[in-house]
């Protein structure tokens, strides 16, 4: 079972940052999660929110504001200050063998941030350790138009009908993996996913003992805050 760092190891680093990405691998995650967005002047930028005031203090939009504003900002967090980077350079700076799970954070852009996201992956020959995942279906269709090949996940919205997320828009668009939030998660429903052929990523798991059950389950992937506790909790309870 693979553990990844939600934003890195953001309990701990500022996140969505290299230092968070970079430290949660230093904890013993198996990779890392990530967040994509376009910003004003065209460029991937790795950040969570739509907005940028809780994460740098600062008003405004990711998706107005240019990447040569951006790159002057940090975020703050767990007590520190990192800036912000480019998918691309996150993507050259972690090594190899780290698995990344990309999401598309789609606002009016999300078409264009499929297809600039997909060259990205491709002319950097990312496939084989990367997994991008939305919430927005139609921004994995495209995806799927552009680069066939790359891995796709469905990330389940917990506030839409499970009728329509589960069964109809993760089979539609989610070829190779679903990601629901723990709380939606059942041994019966993991079961079934995986009778279709899909990897289960569950966030976000930060409790010891729930990452103990879901391993014991056969969950494919575990993204959390924590990655460093859960790696210590999984190693203790395969000792014990």
């Amino acid at each position: 079972m693979r553990i990844l760092g939600h934003r890195g190891a953001s309990a701990d680093a500022p996140e969505n940052t290299l230092a968070s990405f970079e430290l949660a691998l230093a904890q013993g995650a198996d990779g890392v999660e990530l967040d994509a967005r376009l910003c004003a002047s065209g460029e991937v930028v790795v950040f969570h929110d739509e907005t940028l005031e809780r994460l740098t203090g600062r008003p405004g939009r990711v998706a107005k504001t240019p990447w040569a504003t951006l790159r002057t900002l940090e975020v703050a967090g767990a007590g520190s200050r990192a800036r912000i980077p480019l998918l691309r350079e996150v993507l050259e700076a972690l090594p190899r063998s780290a698995f990344v799970n990309v999401e598309l954070k789609a606002d009016l852009g999300g078409l264009l941030l499929a297809r600039r996201v997909a060259r990205l992956l491709l002319e950097g020959n990312h496939q084989a350790h990367v997994v991008v995942s939305s919430f927005q279906p139609l921004c994995l269709l495209a995806l799927a138009g552009y680069a066939p090949t790359l891995r796709r996940a469905y990330l389940l919205e917990p506030k839409r009908p499970w009728w329509l997320e589960s069964g109809v828009l993760a089979p539609l668009v989610g070829r190779d993996g679903v990601h629901p939030e723990d709380s939606q998660l059942t041994l019966a429903r993991l079961r079934s996913w995986h009778a279709r052929g899909r990897e289960v990523a569950v966030w976000t798991v930060d409790d010891p003992v729930r990452a103990r059950t879901l391993k014991g389950w056969g969950v494919d992937s575990l993204i959390t805050n924590r990655p460093g506790l859960l790696r210590a909790a999984l190693a203790e309870g395969s000792s014990g």
